[in-house]
């Protein structure tokens, strides 16, 4: 009895480690797949980002758990207000978590961005982006873009990038890093098995957005040349039609 036991408990042994190794495995190669598919398509300095019509920001808390200002809130922000100012992007996407009446991520950063000059109609709020997946399908199906330039930190624009990509959308990545600060080993952690899970999200469970509604397409002026802002176009070309 006792041997009998003793060959059950080894074999369950083994069977669970070799699951353990096999989950390791699946984990690790999830991570680098997810890095080495997406890695040509961002850029870590704003300067050198591809231009694009819409930039999406993500939003992220205004302060850390310890009541200090969040520094990946403010690089957010000081990218995106720097990709404005220099004519990278036209308009502006804000997504983020509104939960609560007391916690509103888009809220916070139209207000910082407006502080940093950005025009209200160059910004639009989108509070339902509760995850990155959320953000991005809203951002394809609720607000019709079909491509983007994504901002927010190095570590997380793998992952944002790939489900861009994976749900059709032409999108790339700028770097919003602020560089005297080093990122938490919690949220390394925390973002690496974000990546295995966006795995299943996209190719095993399908997961769907918290709240999609209907689609609310931003609409962005054209740019007018300077024969536009002497004589309309009406004017300068008169139907011919009877």
């Amino acid at each position: 009895m006792y041997n009998a036991l003793l060959v059950g408990l080894k074999r369950f042994l083994m069977s669970l480690g070799a699951l353990l190794l096999l989950a390791t495995l699946l984990f690790i190669a999830g991570n680098l797949w997810v890095l080495a598919t997406t890695a040509a398509y961002i850029e870590q300095h704003p300067q050198q980002c591809r231009p694009d019509r819409v930039g999406v920001v993500f939003g992220t808390s205004h302060w850390t758990r310890s009541g200090v200002r969040n520094p990946h809130f403010h690089a957010r922000m000081r990218t995106a207000a720097t990709l404005i100012d220099q004519a990278s992007v036209e308009h502006l996407l804000l997504s983020g978590d509104n939960r609560t009446q007391a916690y509103n991520e888009p809220r916070a950063m139209w207000r910082e961005l407006y502080r940093r000059g950005v025009a209200a109609e160059q910004m639009t709020m989108d509070f339902a982006g509760f995850s990155t997946y959320d953000t991005l399908v809203r951002a394809r199906d609720v607000f019709q873009l079909d491509n983007a330039l994504l901002i927010t930190q190095s570590w997380h624009l793998p992952r944002a990038v790939f489900i861009g990509r994976a749900l059709g959308m032409d999108v790339t990545g700028c770097v919003a890093d602020d560089q005297t600060n080093k990122v938490e080993r919690r949220l390394q952690l925390r973002e690496w098995a974000a990546r295995v899970a966006t795995l299943g999200d996209l190719y095993i469970w399908g997961r769907k957005p918290y709240f999609l509604g209907e689609p609310e397409p931003i609409e962005i002026p054209a740019k007018r040349t300077p024969i536009d802002l002497i004589l309309p176009s009406t004017q300068l070309f008169p139907s011919t039609q009877r």
